[in-house]
């Protein structure tokens, strides 16, 4: 079993500035990071490389400074790293980032066919989640978001079974690989690096795939050339003015009711909004079951 992991490196968002007359982010001085999210994709791929005896591999799309996050990701027991790196791929968005790595990884197949991608749910510099559905419909493969929990994998039958939070509960899901699975955050921790994986680390080579590499056909389709989106304006929040303020009474039951009165006192329609949802609850389908 051969499993993709891609992250990302990213700025640490508890560092970040926003510049107060350009509006644009101020990356100077700040550490770089691999996403949070995509370490819970690491962590999962790795359970089933200790399980399964799969080979993991991981992939990111990025400058040649991002090798720093590949080295840290092969510390936690990766067995291979590639970096897609190549000039004509800055000021990518997630349509042009998930065409590389799609390109990338089919490229990867050509020589070890790929079983599963693992992506994390979203990154926190673009809070997009869209490179995981983007790689599946470029792959043509199934996609599962959001998954909690790897039930299981049947290597004769080529299918996984998942769990996956959905609104309301828990779905859980069957699907044959390849497959392209988005992890949800909390779903596991991620493990100690161990000192030889850390040795091994600092000595691996990691492979650099420029655009030929990683079989890139069409370069309209990558970078700004490939990038519709456009961003018009990044900026900070405005501090909150609003000062917090004492409900009054001498029990939490009576600050309670003092709240209550004054949240129906201030919004008239919510009373009658509250009763109108509460009866359509009381005659939906559910209720008669």
């Amino acid at each position: 079993m051969h499993i993709v992991v891609c992250i990302k490196q990213v700025p640490d968002s508890a560092q970040i500035r926003v510049h107060p007359v350009t509006n644009t982010i101020m990356r100077q001085g700040v550490p770089a990071i691999i996403n949070p999210f995509d370490l819970f994709a690491l962590e999962e791929a790795l359970r089933l490389k200790d399980k399964y005896g799969a080979r993991v591999t991981v992939m990111s799309m990025g400058p040649a400074q991002a090798e720093e996050a590949m080295k840290k990701a092969l510390s936690f027991g990766a067995n291979d790293a590639i970096l897609v790196s190549d000039k004509i791929f800055a000021g990518a968005d997630t349509l042009a980032t998930s065409y590389a790595l799609a390109a990338a990884i089919r490229k990867l197949d050509e020589t070890r066919p790929v079983d599963i991608v693992f992506t994390g749910k979203q990154t926190i510099d673009g809070d997009t989640a869209q490179v995981g559905p983007g790689l599946a419909i470029r792959l043509n493969a199934q996609l599962l978001t959001y998954v909690s929990k790897i039930r299981g994998i049947d290597a004769a039958t080529r299918e996984i079974v998942v769990e996956r939070r959905a609104e309301g509960g828990v779905q859980v899901l069957a699907s044959k690989m390849p497959c392209v699975v988005t992890m949800l955050e909390g779903s596991n921790e991620m493990r100690f690096a161990t000192m030889p994986d850390m040795f091994r680390a600092a000595r691996f080579d990691v492979q650099h795939w420029n655009r030929d590499a990683a079989g890139i056909e069409d370069i309209k389709q990558v970078g700004l050339k490939g990038s519709p989106t456009v961003v018009a304006k990044v900026f900070a929040p405005s501090p909150k003015a609003v000062k917090a303020e004492m409900i009054p009474g001498e029990t939490p039951a009576a600050q309670c009711t003092a709240l209550v009165d004054r949240l129906f006192a201030e919004h008239p329609k919510l009373a009658a909004d509250l009763l109108k949802h509460l009866d359509s609850l009381n005659h939906s389908p559910e209720a008669a079951r």
